[in-house]
């Protein structure tokens, strides 16, 4: 089941006299994401998975958490895809690029989604390296719903790059029996993965990364663990899940003797 798929969002507009979100049909310059009844505490579990992004230097977009009027949290995020009032940035999911849609969105691999950068990418070998980090991060984070429409690129000045990162949510604790690590197959696998798997296959082999690239990536997360750990015991989610998220976290970096 693709947790994404059934969470409900919610178009919306920042009133700033009255200093509150107001829901719109179109024009909305904000996605909310409030609580829904599968999977408990999802707006703080993408809340807190963002801000760790965002420690390790992936570009992260504006978001934060309000209150809603029953008293329960709800995640917000700017949308990136916008400028001025009623200007569009041109963005493209990798769905779209591979002529796949939103039912057939984990029918690839990784190794097509090198393929794409490549292929779409205005300097490829920068892109790539995006790549790298965001794939290490979200095994360590537990997202195993990273499909297709969860990746994209953004023309800025007529340069093509992967765009902010969104949609990531540690997954693998909101499941009872997660049975996948990657929601696209890397060398065939969605479980299992290994430290030479993700890093020497996927990095060096499949992205074409130097090892001064790659240690220059794994010393990025490195450094950031001690203030990932500070934000997840500070972030709003429940003692229970807050220590599941410690236990997945410390498991995966000891997977790739980090």
């Amino acid at each position: 089941m693709s947790i994404q798929g059934v969470q409900p969002k919610l178009s919306a507009i920042l009133n700033f006299k009255k200093q509150k979100f107001e829901i719109v049909d179109k024009k909305g310059r904000y996605i909310l994401k409030p609580q829904h009844d599968i999977f408990p505490e999802m707006p703080e579990n993408e809340d807190l998975t963002m801000r760790l992004a965002g420690l390790i230097g992936l570009d992260v977009p504006l978001h934060g958490m309000i209150w809603a009027k029953d008293d329960t949290l709800t995640y917000f995020i700017k949308r990136f895809d916008r400028k001025g009032q009623n200007d569009k940035i041109p963005i493209e999911d990798f769905a779209q690029l591979a002529g796949l849609s939103r039912d057939t969105k984990y029918d690839y691999s990784m190794e097509k989604v090198v393929k794409l950068i490549d292929k779409f990418c205005t300097f490829p070998s920068i892109e790539k390296v995006k790549l790298f980090k965001l794939v290490l991060f979200c095994f360590i984070t537990g997202n195993e719903d990273m499909h297709l429409k969860n990746f994209s690129i953004i023309t800025h000045d007529e340069k093509i790059e992967l765009s902010p990162v969104y949609d990531l949510v540690n997954s693998t604790i909101e499941f009872k029996k997660p049975t996948e690590e990657i929601a696209l197959p890397l060398r065939g696998n969605k479980k299992n993965l290994t430290k030479n798997m993700l890093i020497k296959y996927f990095g060096r082999e499949r992205c074409g990364l130097t090892e001064k690239i790659i240690d220059k990536v794994l010393k990025s997360i490195i450094d950031a663990r001690p203030g990932w750990i500070a934000e997840i015991n500070n972030s709003f989610l429940s003692p229970k899940m807050n220590k599941k998220y410690v236990e997945l976290v410390d498991s995966r970096f000891a997977r790739l003797n980090l």
